[in-house]
């Protein structure tokens, strides 16, 4: 590869539009440009290093046992339909109807469609097992796209898909998947945590999310030290003791206060000299349809995973300002759970409050010294709250830490959701037919890309992996109009070449210190530098590009010092 003959426009200064320590290196190291929000085009070495990364998910993914298809973005909306995820999906889904009148979605993901084709394909336990795999483009209509290609509407995903005839063989063909991937983000040089996780719209019973913590995470995680636990915060399970610091003081009668233009917590603490953590806090949700009340203490933060788990289920969404009004007489912020003709849900952190405050379900008002069991009984108790430093490991009861996280890769144990709904069944050995046992596999490749750099980066640029840079070595000739060094370099970029490392030569007609800056923006895991005094010694220069160490390589076993370097 031949640096005049490759589009490569590196530039100085960050884009205006870039937060991500990720976005701005990608555009400033010539790998990727904006087309619109949340659509990116891939320039030469940026498509390079995502070839890089689907070459070794798809060697893993062949040696696991999966078989590679590729299957169509455009959806007939039918099947999401069957499902019930045509709804779910929201605004989210990219949806059109074409020139014969058909409801047609861009594919986010597959599940529905691979169901389909199994159930006309797979007739006996005797094709079973199967795992069928794909790299293909994905489409969502994020409402906020960002950080570069971290969110974008358009994005590449590996996504695979495990039929078996029964639990026991999905285990392990989830097991294999589960396995592979940590192969491959292994190889891809990702600092990855694996941590349980909510199945969310994809159904199912347990899932594993594959993160890479870092500043940008979208994602919360709770990490324990002591045992190693580790789980996002949708289903981390919160077991601090709930008011044991308040004590247990004699519950006093209640009474109505005036708290003019009070709604938000921290007002209305501040109002009646209180503390959130002893506030009950009254969110009026609607849940498929029904309006139910969930109670937490001011100071939590109320986690709709759970609450959807805990109700059982599909649709959660808070209600709007006009449906509260509606439902309690009053506008959001003065709801309390006092004389609500709904179902209410509380937390159990609120279940040991004493003379607590709440809404009164009245304007400007809220009612002081509440005690459930007392004053108020929910029709369900449960753990609905985000988990918080402050609170144990739920396993072992040690500390716990909180980190922000990129999501890369997700498995999901889906059992028989999709197959059962869409008619993908099997035959046993007795005739009888049953509904296939699924799991499912995804890997956004673009965030392997993103998430090395946010986690492998300098002052002066990118600096990657031998496994996925653009190429392994940069070779830098310090004068061009030096027959003696550019004859040398060419032959130093043949003789890598020829030893199968990946190479490319600077042969720009530019100064020496605008290829150093651009080659350590890029990345290159070693520049080889072809200089006339390291020649008058029958040496090169051999800079490795993480650390900066500099050798002067004996010209005769330079390559044997790459190698070692690039293992």
């Amino acid at each position: 590869m031949r640096w005049k003959q490759t589009f490569i426009p590196t530039v100085k200064e960050d884009p205006q539009d870039a937060e991500a320590v990720s976005h701005k290196l990608m555009v400033r190291a010539g790998l990727i440009r904006r087309l619109s929000s949340g659509a990116y085009t891939y320039l030469p070495l940026g498509r390079k290093i995502l070839r890089k990364a689907e070459a070794i998910v798809r060697e893993e993914m062949n040696l696991a046992g999966a078989v590679e298809l590729l299957m169509p973005a455009l959806h007939p909306a039918e099947l999401w339909k069957k499902t019930g995820r045509y709804d779910d999906m929201g605004e989210v889904m990219i949806k059109f109807t074409d020139r014969h009148g058909r409801e047609i979605t861009l594919g986010p993901t597959h599940e529905e469609i691979v169901t389909d084709l199994v159930s006309r394909e797979i007739r006996s336990y005797k094709d079973l097992p199967v795992t069928l795999y794909q790299v293909q483009t994905k489409f969502r209509d994020e409402l906020r796209p960002r950080f570069g290609i971290v969110r974008s509407c358009e994005f590449l995903m590996k996504d695979a898909y495990s039929f078996d005839a029964d639990q026991e063989g999905m285990e392990i063909s989830y097991k294999k998947m589960y396995d592979a991937y940590r192969r491959i983000f292994e190889r891809c040089g990702l600092p990855y945590l694996i941590v349980e996780a909510d199945p969310g719209l994809m159904g199912g019973t347990v899932s594993h999310e594959f993160m890479i913590p870092c500043e940008i995470g979208e994602d919360r995680i709770v990490t324990c030290a002591s045992c190693g636990y580790a789980a996002s915060t949708e289903v981390a399970e919160a077991k601090g003791e709930a008011g044991s610091s308040f004590g247990k003081p004699e519950a006093k009668e209640k009474e109505i206060v005036s708290t003019p233009g009070k709604s938000a917590v921290h007002d209305v603490c501040a109002f009646l000299k209180s503390s959130p953590e002893k506030l009950i806090k009254t969110l009026i949700y609607i849940a498929d349809d029904v309006p139910v009340a969930v109670l937490i203490r001011g100071d939590h933060q109320a986690n709709e995973a759970k609450i959807k788990k805990a109700l059982k289920v599909r649709g959660l969404e808070l209600a709007d300002g006009k449906k509260v009004e509606e439902i309690t007489g009053s506008g959001i912020g003065y709801s309390g759970p006092i004389g609500l003709d709904i179902k209410i849900i509380a937390d159990n952190a609120v279940r040991n409050m004493v003379n607590a405050v709440c809404g009164a379900n009245e304007k400007d008002k809220h009612i002081l010294n509440v005690n459930p069991a007392i004053d108020f009984q929910p029709g369900l108790w449960a753990d609905i709250r985000v988990i918080t430093e402050s609170d144990p490991c739920p396993r072992c009861g040690e500390k716990i830490e909180m980190k922000s996280a990129v999501e890369i890769g997700h498995t999901f144990k889906l059992g028989t959701k999709y197959s059962s709904v869409l008619g993908a069944s099997y035959a046993d050995d007795k005739g009888a037919m049953n509904p296939l046992v699924m799991g499912c596999y995804g890997i956004g490749v673009n965030r392997i890309l993103a998430s090395l750099i946010e986690t492998s980066h300098d002052k002066d640029g990118i600096i990657w992996p031998a496994s996925l840079s653009p190429a392994e070595v940069v070779v830098i000739p310090v004068k061009m109009d030096d027959e003696e060094v550019f004859g040398t370099a060419e032959k130093i970029y043949d003789e890598l070449s020829g030893a199968g490392i990946d190479v490319i030569i600077d042969d720009r007609d530019r100064s020496v210190g605008i290829k150093f800056k651009d080659a350590d923006l890029i990345g290159f895991p070693v520049q080889v530098v072809i200089g006339k005094k390291s020649l008058a010694e029958k040496k090169v220069e051999v800079i490795t590009r993480r650390g900066k160490a500099s050798d002067l390589v004996d010209r005769n076993d330079f390559i044997d010092k790459i190698k070692s370097i690039l293992q």
